[in-house]
Formats: C-alpha cells, sequence, structure tokens
C-alpha cells in the first residue's frame, strides 16, 4: 500500500514499548477515523496506513520479522497489510479505554459478525528440512461451522427471533453531549437474536469441533522462530464473517555437526599432528547429502578455519547462499610408546627445539582467520 516506515507513520522511535505503540495508534485513529471524517478519502488513507502500521508493531512476532527483515521478510510469513480484523481492535482499544462503545455522528450500527478465531501450533524440522525446504502435514482441531443449523445455533426448521430488548441492533445506545454512547445489550449480547430452540447438534453454540489435516510448505532458508501465516485456516467466524488464520511457529532442531549463524554453517574437523603438519585432503559433509574436498595445506595450526563457499544455507529474504566454515582442531597423541617419544625428541632436536622450558618470547596473540 505505501513505502513508508511503520514507526514513522506511528511517530515513534524503534525502541518504543507496547504502550506508547498502542497509545499512539489510539490517537492517530481517533483522529482520522471514517466516521469523524466522512467522506474524506486522505484521512482514511492515514486510517489505513496507522491501522497496517499497528497490526505489524503491535504483534510482537511481527515486530521482531519486520526489525530483522523489514516488509520483505513480512510478506514471506504471510502478511498481506491491512485488514478488517485491526478495525475491529480499534474499536476495543477505544472499548477498553473508556468501558463503552463509540459512535461519531450518532450512527446506530448493529453488532457485526465476528470473525473467526485465529489458532497457534508449533513444528518443528531438521536443519536438513530448514536448508532445503520441506512439506509437513499438520493436524489440528478446530471450530467449524455447525452443519446442521449453519451457524444460526437455532433447531432446523426454526429461526431465531429479534431481540425485544435492543430491537435488533445489538446495543442499548444513550445520547451523552458530543458523543452517542451505547453499551451491549445484556440480554442477546450484542449479536441482535434469541434464540428460542437451541440446535440439537451443536447445542446452541453454532460451531463443532473438527479435526483437520493441513499441508504446510515452509521455505528453504527458514530460520528457528520464524512464524508462518496460512490465511483462512483458523477458525470459522460467524454466518457471512470471515475464518481466522493459522499461524505455524517454526522450531529447527539442533544438529550434531553443524552450528548455524545466519545463513552460515560452523562445524570442526578433528585431524592428528602428523595429518597437520604433512597436509591431507579432508572429506566434508553438507547438509545436501554429498561430500566437499577440502586441501589442509602443510603446517596448519590448531584453530585454523577454512571456507567452502556456497555450502551454507538460503536467506529467506535476499536469495543468496551462506557458506560453510571449517575450525581445525589438531589431535596431540597422550598415549605414545617409547620407540614414538624418541621419534618426536630426535626431531625437536632436528629443529633446535627446547623441551625443558620455553621462554616469554613464545608467547603471543595470534588471530586465524578463514582460508
Amino acid at each position: 500500500m505505501h513505502q513508508n516506515d511503520y514507526y514513522e507513520i506511528l511517530g515513534i522511535s524503534r525502541a518504543a514499548s507496547a504502550e506508547e505503540i498502542k497509545k499512539s495508534y489510539r490517537q492517530l485513529a481517533l483522529k482520522y477515523h471514517p466516521d469523524r471524517n466522512p467522506g474524506d478519502k486522505g484521512c482514511e488513507e492515514r486510517f489505513k496506513q496507522a491501522a497496517e502500521a499497528y497490526s505489524v508493531l503491535g504483534d510482537p512476532q511481527k515486530r521482531e520479522t519486520y526489525d530483522r527483515f523489514g516488509p520483505e521478510g513480512l510478506r514471506s510469513s504471510g502478511f498481506e497489510g491491512f485488514t478488517g480484523s485491526v478495525f475491529e481492535e480499534f474499536e476495543d482499544i477505544l472499548g477498553n479505554f473508556f468501558g463503552f462503545n463509540f459512535g461519531f455522528g450518532g450512527t446506530s450500527r448493529q453488532a457485526r459478525a465476528a470473525r473467526g478465531r485465529d489458532l497457534g501450533l508449533a513444528v518443528e524440522i531438521t536443519l536438513e528440512e530448514s536448508a532445503a525446504g520441506v512439506e509437513k502435514d499438520i493436524s489440528l482441531q478446530r471450530a467449524e461451522l455447525c452443519p446442521s443449523c449453519g451457524g444460526s445455533k437455532a433447531r432446523a426448521g426454526t429461526r431465531p427471533s429479534v431481540c425485544p430488548s435492543c430491537g435488533g441492533c445489538g446495543q442499548i445506545r444513550h445520547n451523552q453531549g458530543f458523543f452517542s454512547v451505547a453499551s451491549t445489550c445484556g440480554r442477546c449480547r450484542g449479536t441482535g437474536e434469541v434464540i428460542s430452540v437451541p440446535c440439537v447438534e451443536c447445542h446452541g453454540g453454532g460451531r463443532i469441533t473438527h479435526k483437520r489435516t493441513l499441508k504446510i510448505r515452509i521455505p528453504a532458508g527458514v530460520v528457528d522462530g520464524v512464524r508462518l501465516r496460512m490465511i483462512g485456516e483458523g477458525e470459522a467466524g460467524d454466518p457471512g464473517a470471515g475464518r481466522g488464520d493459522l499461524y505455524v511457529d517454526i522450531r529447527v532442531k539442533a544438529h550434531d555437526i553443524f552450528e548455524r549463524e545466519e545463513n552460515n554453517l560452523i562445524c570442526a574437523l578433528s585431524i592428528s599432528f602428523s595429518q597437520a603438519a604433512l597436509g591431507v585432503t579432508a572429506e566434508i559433509p553438507t547438509l545436501s547429502g554429498k561430500t566437499e574436498k577440502l586441501k589442509i595445506p602443510v603446517g596448519t595450526q590448531s584453530g585454523e578455519i577454512f571456507r567452502l563457499k556456497g555450502c551454507g544455507l538460503k536467506d529467506m529474504t535476499r536469495h543468496r547462499t551462506g557458506d560453510l566454515f571449517i575450525k581445525v582442531d589438531v589431535r596431540t597423541p597422550a598415549d605414545l610408546t617409547g620407540d614414538e617419544k624418541e621419534l618426536l625428541r630426535r626431531l625437536a632436536e632436528s629443529r633446535r627445539e627446547n623441551l625443558d622450558r620455553l621462554d616469554g618470547g613464545a608467547v603471543r596473540r595470534k588471530s586465524s582467520g578463514p582460508r
């Protein structure tokens, strides 16, 4: 919808607290709400921008994704900008702040059909699955509209009747000065209808619980903690209202060999003293299942790091691949035979090395970067 920074839209710093975010959004929403500015397209656009910004920054997971990866990261997670659910939350914020529901300009509004509840679950994958991307079947229990009454809550062959207390509007309204103040009707609880004969199958609830199996596509390069959104896969809403969404939190299991740093992988390679001194060719495993040959040169020191380019993980948003870093660990033999010790003494003598003590000149700092 726009390219502005969400923090700039709400007029807050990037370190703003959750309460500061809500306060700024509430002020902007009150100022630019369409009911207070009928026909003003500019105010309507400002209201939508503020609502979209709050829908991201007001959600800790979405805010973290936005701060780390920007708008592209949000789109990769399924975020699609401003939705009507944010408008509903705006009215909830006002209702919680003042204790009532507000209508501007004296308009009367019947309780809107409620959108379905969002659901969440966690899926665990391996590092190999994270590298290549994977499809997973997930099962969940969720509320569906009752097939017998279609969500009306009334027994088949009967219909809900108009609430006699509120006349079907769902609210009891009183005029108080500039505002028209309304409270939810206590008899129908805001629905505008009363059920005389409840549905037998759902017992008047309008919904039944149903087990559902879904297939989810997890993109290559996904990192631990990413939340994916499956639009419309949450619970059913009221008749005529949209379904909720399903949020899937990705958990990547620890690997036996590799550690991950952003899109790079790190592993350790253990070699003997002789292999380090004389050089050796090592076969290095990768997440793809193939092995890569790595030439360990003569005189390699313990702690040296080598790099295999392009053997890391893909980036979810930048479409680049990280590298694999191999840290060498030189093993010092601890169970030498007498003959082996003698060979090492002769080697030390030929290199004029002192086996009795080291002087202070041997102590120094050295950093070994990747080769």
